[in-house]
């Protein structure tokens, strides 16, 4: 690889001899003029693949089924109000990272998959199993029986080392015309306001990514894996207008050894909530200048409080890595491992001193006690649980937030007719404060008349007022 990089430097000394600080003779064969990533594409491509998916879903059958018209046309359908299976099929691409058949790919590529098959450039083809998928980080671990033969793999690269112009390819399946790799460079780094995942930090990069490279490899000029290939900025057509993201690799690896260890990600729990330093923020608290993220609450006995933060902290690194928001804080958190301690560069007042915090895992106090709500109440059909910092944690809310939230609602449900979402928050039930599932229970059973529920959804509070 260091042979490549000799080339690149000889070939932008050719381009730009003031440069290079003296006049240079022009090349004296065509051997000087080949420049070529064949020998790293050679080298990557292999390990990365085409995912195929399928699944089946539940269609309804045209009310013209028994027409004799439309039966001639279109055959024998179901009876008119009936449902009928369509398999829908959809691609992408994905890496394998271990020999033993390990590949990894995007959560959005196999997400509700029934069925999911790997193809390798060598045409080989294996049914995949779905090892565990987080959506969150948009990453999903999959698993192969290669049955003894031998699979072609991409080791890791260090993503954190990367900076704004290296050069980088991106390998795919765009569009589903097959494997194709294409060029560019690191055009930005740490990009987290992108709406694609929560734990989001991404890398852009001008190398051409279209619809079908989603999951596929970003790699660097030393033939490493480095990011995995998610999304792109486009307008109506959908094609790649230069900015494309991917999720680094430290993020990958993480997940994956979470995935591969327990079946879920597990992420390590600091037990804050946090804002953007804003220049009226960094004016209030003296600061030359706005630069990291200021801590507003801290959980009662998290490792955040244990490790000595306080309120009003501006945490301006983790680990040496520069934090610029939220986003990027949680990022550097969730890719360090459990059990581990993560060093907070802070500034308190006008004194910059380090915090020696244990990452552990977000804990299930108090318990969910997860209750599915039937009988005849506006909240029938929902599902409550209490809400504590694991669950906070699933579903990315507010770490200070506490009582009853609701997590799931039943299709057709009551609940859903009067437009109760996953994630509110129930606050009171006919005026009656409830901070956890016994208490909701208790409350709907004993309404009579009227219902007046009253929820908090996101940060606003609204009450629903039901007869009486």
């Amino acid at each position: 690889m260091r042979t490549i990089r000799l080339v690149l430097a000889l070939l932008f000394a050719l381009a730009c001899p003031a440069w290079a600080g003296a006049p240079v003779a022009p090349p004296a064969s065509m051997a000087q003029l080949r420049l070529s990533f064949a020998p790293i594409v050679k080298q990557v491509a292999p390990a990365v693949v085409n995912i195929y998916t399928r699944r089946v879903v539940q269609i309804s059958a045209s009310p013209f089924a028994n027409d004799p018209f439309f039966r001639h046309f279109f055959g024998d359908t179901a009876p008119p109000g009936a449902t009928r299976e369509r398999v829908q099929s959809s691609l992408g691409s994905g890496v394998i990272i271990g020999a033993d058949g390990t590949v990894v790919t995007n959560h959005h590529v196999i997400a509700d998959a029934d069925e999911v098959t790997v193809v390798l450039s060598d045409k080989r083809e294996f049914e995949a199993k779905i090892v565990g998928s987080d959506e969150r980080s948009d990453i999903a671990v999959l698993k192969i029986g290669a049955k003894g033969e031998k699979l072609p793999t991409l080791a890791f690269g260090d993503s954190d080392a990367l900076e704004v112009g290296d050069l980088v390819l991106a390998i795919g399946n765009p569009f589903g015309v097959g494997q194709t790799v294409t060029s560019g460079i690191v055009s930005a780094l740490a990009r987290t306001n992108v709406g694609v995942t929560d734990y989001r930090s991404f890398i852009q990069t001008d190398a051409a990514i279209n619809p079908g490279n989603s999951g596929g490899a970003l790699v660097d000029m030393d033939g490493h894996l480095i990011g995995i290939n998610s999304a792109i900025y486009s307008k109506d057509g959908g094609g790649s207008l230069g900015i494309g993201f991917a999720i680094p690799a430290t993020m990958v690896r993480a997940v994956v050894a979470s995935i591969s260890q327990t079946g879920k990600v597990v992420r390590p729990w600091l037990g804050v909530s946090a804002q953007t330093v804003t220049p009226e923020i960094a004016q209030a608290l003296h600061l030359p200048r706005p630069v990291g993220v200021v801590i507003n609450n801290i959980a009662a006995g998290s490792p955040a409080l244990a490790g000595g933060l306080a309120v009003g902290d501006v945490v301006l690194a983790v680990n040496g890595h520069d934090i610029d928001d939220p986003e990027g804080m949680r990022f550097r958190l969730a890719t360090l491992p459990m059990g581990s301690d993560a060093h907070l560069t802070v500034l308190r007042g006008t004194e910059q001193r380090g915090i020696d915090v244990r990452l552990v895992p977000p804990p299930e106090t108090p318990p969910r006690d997860a209750t599915d709500i039937g009988g005849n109440t506006p909240l029938t059909g929902a599902t409550l649980a209490n809400l504590n910092p694991a669950l906070s944690e699933e579903l990315a809310m507010h770490h200070g937030a506490s009582g009853v939230v609701v997590t799931r609602i039943k299709r057709g449900s009551i609940a859903q007719r009067f437009q109760i979402q996953p994630g509110d928050l129930i606050l009171r039930v006919n005026d009656h404060p409830v901070a956890s599932v016994a208490d909701a229970r208790q409350s709907l059973a004993a309404a009579a008349g009227g219902w007046r529920i009253t929820l908090s959804r996101d940060g606003q509070t609204m009450t629903l007022q039901i007869g009486g």
